[in-house]
């Protein structure tokens, strides 16, 4: 059961459902949530001083600027504040499911992608808006989005995986049910046949 449920998935030369894969994520996500936290409680003003040793009072600037503000007004939560709780969505979405819940949670994983890969694209977009908007550079906020990108690159091979899992039960069987049912984990012979074919593939 248990070489079953680590078998490599093609055309990784890896399970990337692993464990291996999967601890260095929620590792790296509670560091950046731990980051988004000390940013939030700055923006919340209950620290006077967002730590920065590079760009000095940068830092500030951008967390309190109109752009900032802006966001606040939108959301009606701070964007570090809502780093914290992305962050705390990733940890807990990689440790939730079995090694191969590529297959048998593909809803799981999913929801880890759309969890990751939005904050990612996200953490971009406001790294862009600190350089040509406000002008100002945080630190802390730089360091974090590089933890978004890292983790969006570590997770997309089990996005991929689960994907290509739910298309090759699509193809086999051209059935919405049957695809529904693989989406929610339920397990079949046509499900086992398109996972198998999956994993029959060559790795490169």
């Amino acid at each position: 059961m248990t070489s079953e449920l680590d078998r490599n998935v093609p055309p990784y030369n890896h399970n990337p459902s692993a464990w291996s894969q999967r601890i260095p994520i929620c590792v790296l996500a509670f560091v950046a949530a731990a980051i988004s936290a000390h940013l939030s409680l700055f923006q919340w003003g209950f620290i006077e001083s967002a730590w920065d040793p590079v760009f000095g009072d940068g830092s500030n600037r951008v967390l309190k600027s109109s752009t900032a503000e802006r966001m606040f007004g939108i959301i009606g939560i701070h964007d570090a504040a809502l780093g914290v709780l992305a962050y705390l969505g990733d940890a807990i979405l990689g440790f939730a499911g079995s090694t191969r819940r590529w297959q048998y949670r593909p809803w799981l994983v999913i929801l880890f992608g759309i969890d990751v890969i939005p904050l990612g694209i996200v953490s971009v977009v406001l790294v862009f808006c600190q350089a040509v908007v406000v002008g100002e550079w945080c630190f802390l906020c730089l360091v974090s989005a590089m933890i978004s990108l890292i983790l969006v690159y570590w997770a997309w091979d089990e996005v991929r995986a689960s994907l290509s899992y739910l298309r090759l039960v699509w193809k086999q069987n051209s059935s919405v049910g049957l695809l529904w049912r693989a989406f929610w984990g339920y397990r079949s012979e046509a499900m086992e046949r398109a996972a198998e074919t999956l994993l029959s593939r060559e790795v490169r």
